[in-house]
């Protein structure tokens, strides 16, 4: 509770004013106590104040201990649940808790139904009665949605944590929290003047960074724009010239439309920001040893080159020198194309298909928002909850955006914006968007940052929106260690690479080197699929919060023993089986085919006799035929017929 002497009357609605702000933003109720009507009194007047409000001072600060207090924890481990809401019936504000899950909330005398919840438990809903100048205790124990904790425990396979997943694991722990969030931003501050720059000094400026920093910088040259100007990377990790699959990937971009570059200057201030502070400030040591962070803050510096300052909805530089507008030549599909991509594009599109990015943020301008694919009309998104909650998670974290507070005169964009996000579609629907490719053909998430109304603001603004920006910016940094992320092996320790896996049987992502994946979520529990061919297919499942590293998971495969769908042992069975009975039939067979043979032969050779005896007695009776005719021939007169029919016999 805060209490503050207010110096101003001020009129009734008036926006902006210190109470309204606590009220919405923290979890902090404050009244303004105006103490008299002279706003500054003589000094001899200060005791006879001090006499008429010390009471009201003191019974006004025990009024803080009436209410409800407790903590919010996880029923498992019994340890406390950060950032948990604390909501009543009734009553249209809520509290958060602290890092260590414990809250305090001020409710007048009554009976309360009062429900505490947090991404990937079930919310709980207690009955509370509050008594007079007594705080009631209500602890809340919330249960996973996992539905049963001792599977999740045997089924999840976590990767064995060094000292410095360990310690990375407490950093984002701690970061995960507004306060840990805000003090990194207070204790990084640079107090850089801001100015604008042109393409020219803006490649001096990263190159600068390289020459002063190389041993976490690396310049990358992309490609050229129409009219030759060098699209650059900023390459910034611990070891820039070394691939290190296990770290995550994360893109930010800027400058697709020339004439908003406001997004240019802020990633430049960024990336000064980063640099600066490796080495000094232990935080972002710790992110930049165990992110690898890319850069561009110009995707068109040809159309950056012909804006204009000062001008807020001009659209002079919005395209490329071709006169296109960059964010619709986005197309994966050469059908889709009606022509050849531009050389911004190009570079784009290699760019993104070369680098596995788990996360890509892209700011741009002319309107105060945050939006999530897709840009083209698209009817269901399978993992729309995920993308809206990135955007949330920067809007949360830029003083104006979350509030709703994001109308713009220039451009008709209305205020009240739930959470400060919405769909792309919803803002301006159009077809072959950079984040729409991103999304289909890089296998990454990206939302895109409307970080002003106005488009070309002029260079004092710089200042304010860097402040505005610089903890959401930050936000990214830490969210892209969340999620779920492993690798993938045989029992051997052979890692797969290319290996599919599947989240809740709708998302999908593929292994890269090494056997690693990693992809963002929005926290609840998750079944996991993974499929590679000659293997068998593996299940797992995980828990992901809003406030922890990414899950990790080890997945082992072993040979796939199945064929056609059957175990291995048994198909063999009966493989062997079948041969079995395939040799006993071949025997049965030939032994037939023996005996029939056998039989053949035989009978041939009985014909065979039986054709001889025949020959022979064809031979016989023809010679006797022969005889016949001899006797007949020289038969003499006084032979009688009996001597002939014996010749004929013989």
């Amino acid at each position: 509770m805060q209490v503050y002497a207010c110096l101003h009357w001020f009129p009734l609605g008036f926006p902006g004013g210190m109470q309204d702000w606590n009220y919405v933003n923290t979890n902090c109720f404050e009244v303004t106590i105006e103490l008299g009507c002279v706003k500054y009194p003589l000094a001899k007047e200060l005791p006879a104040y001090w006499e008429q409000n010390w009471r009201a001072l003191l019974q006004f600060m025990h009024q803080v201990h009436t209410g409800i207090k407790g903590t919010v924890s996880d029923d498992r481990d019994r340890v406390g649940i950060p950032n948990a809401t604390i909501s009543v019936e009734g009553i249209d504000h809520n509290i958060t808790t602290a890092h260590a899950g414990d809250y305090w909330r001020l409710l007048v005398p009554g009976t309360y139904a009062v429900t505490a919840s947090a991404d990937g438990y079930i919310p709980v809903t207690i009955y509370a009665t509050v008594a007079k100048d007594q705080a009631e205790v209500v602890d809340f124990r919330l249960t996973r949605l996992h539905p049963d904790n001792n599977a999740h425990a045997s089924t999840v396979a976590q990767l064995t944590q060094s000292p410095s997943d360990r310690e990375l694991y407490s950093l984002i722990k701690e970061l995960s929290l507004d306060q840990g969030l805000e003090q990194l931003v207070k204790s990084t501050a640079t107090g850089n003047s801001f100015r604008y720059r042109r393409p020219k000094d803006l490649e001096a400026f990263l190159r600068g960074l390289t020459l002063n920093f190389p041993q976490i910088t690396s310049l990358h040259r992309l490609g050229q724009s129409v009219e030759f100007r060098n699209i650059l990377a900023l390459e910034i990790s611990n070891n820039p010239a070394e691939p290190e699959p296990s770290e995550p990937k994360i893109r930010f971009v800027a400058g697709i439309h020339g004439s908003a570059p406001v997004g240019t200057e802020l990633l430049l201030e960024f990336a000064a920001s980063l640099c600066i502070n490796y080495g000094k400030n232990p935080a972002i040591t710790k992110l930049i040893n165990e992110t690898r962070i890319f850069i561009v803050p110009s995707i068109n510096p040809d159309g950056r080159e012909q804006a204009a300052e000062k001008k807020c909805s001009s659209n002079q530089g919005l395209t490329n020198s071709n006169g296109k507008d960059l964010d619709k030549t986005f197309f994966g599909n050469s059908s889709q194309r009606l022509s050849e991509p531009e050389p911004e594009t190009k570079a784009m599109i290699n760019f993104i298909q070369s680098n596995d990015f788990s996360l890509s943020v892209a700011l741009d301008g002319g309107a105060l928002v945050v939006t999530y694919p897709y840009d083209k009309p698209v009817h269901i998104v399978n993992n729309e909850a995920t993308l809206k909650y990135l955007a949330k998670v920067y809007a949360k974290n830029h003083p104006k955006m979350h509030p709703g507070d994001t109308a713009c005169s220039n451009n008709g964009q209305m205020g009240n914006v739930p959470d400060g996000v919405m769909k792309a579609a919803k803002l301006q629907s159009h077809m072959g968007s950079m984040k729409d490719f991103s999304m289909d053909f890089g296998h990454c998430p990206e939302i895109t940052v409307y970080t002003g109304c106005c488009l070309f603001p002029a260079a004092n603004q710089l200042g304010t929106l860097w402040d505005e920006n610089k903890k959401a910016l930050l936000s990214m940094l830490v969210e892209v260690h969340k999620g779920v992320r492993g690798v993938v092996r045989d029992r051997s320790g052979k890692s797969i690479v290319g290996a599919t896996i599947f989240l809740n049987a709708t998302v999908k992502i593929s292994t890269s080197e090494g056997g690693y994946f990693h992809i963002l979520v929005h926290p609840g529990t998750y079944g996991i699929d993974a499929i590679a061919e000659g293997y068998q297919s593996q299940h797992k499942e995980v828990v992901v919060t809003s406030y922890e590293a990414a899950a990790s998971v080890i997945i082992e495969f072993d040979l796939d023993n199945s064929i056609f769908g059957l175990q291995r042992e048994f198909v063999v069975a009966c493989a062997a089986a079948a041969m079995t009975a395939l040799v006993l039939t071949a025997c049965i067979i030939w032994c037939v085919c023996s005996a029939k043979s056998d039989r053949q032969k035989d009978g041939f050779h009985r014909l065979r006799q039986h054709r001889d005896d025949y020959d022979d007695e064809i031979h016989l009776n023809s010679m006797g035929s022969k005889k016949s005719l001899l006797a007949h021939e020289f038969q003499d007169e006084s032979e009688s017929d009996e001597e002939t029919l014996y010749a004929n016999k013989i």
